[in-house]
């Protein structure tokens, strides 16, 4: 049996192994990136308009006669965007909670089931009978 070994064909094999390679790599991080890009399930993607005012120096030409004079003039600019946050119900709650500390409100009382109101109200039909 007699094998013949082209350096050619070896460049080339090589050049397949790289590209697939490559390919691999290329799968497993977008792979990756989906995991990442979707929300957690009990948390849901919000747009809001998120306008911001900023002021910008622009340049003014003003002619008098043949003299003209450059000047800087300060102008307010307002750009107009739309932007997306990840908004979770754990943080909606923090957020309630917080802003009702803050606005002099008690704490909420987590209720559970095992506990029993300490004093039984004796007006219930419960206790008439």
């Amino acid at each position: 049996m007699f094998i013949f070994e082209c350096p050619a064909n070896k460049t080339f094999l090589i050049f397949l192994l790289t590209v697939l390679v490559t390919v691999r790599a290329q799968q497993t991080e977008l792979r990756d990136i989906d995991a990442t890009a979707l929300p957690p399930p009990d948390c849901r993607e919000e747009t809001y308009l998120c306008t911001r005012m900023y002021s910008v120096h622009r340049p003014t030409k003003r002619c008098i006669n043949s003299l003209c004079l450059y000047s800087l003039q300060r102008v307010y600019v307002i750009n107009k965007e739309i932007c997306v946050r990840t908004v979770c119900q754990q943080d909606e709650l923090l957020m309630a909670e917080l802003c009702r500390e803050k606005s002099g409100w008690p704490k909420r009382q987590k209720r559970t089931t095992r506990r029993r109101c300490r004093r039984p109200n004796p007006k219930t039909w419960a206790n008439r009978a």
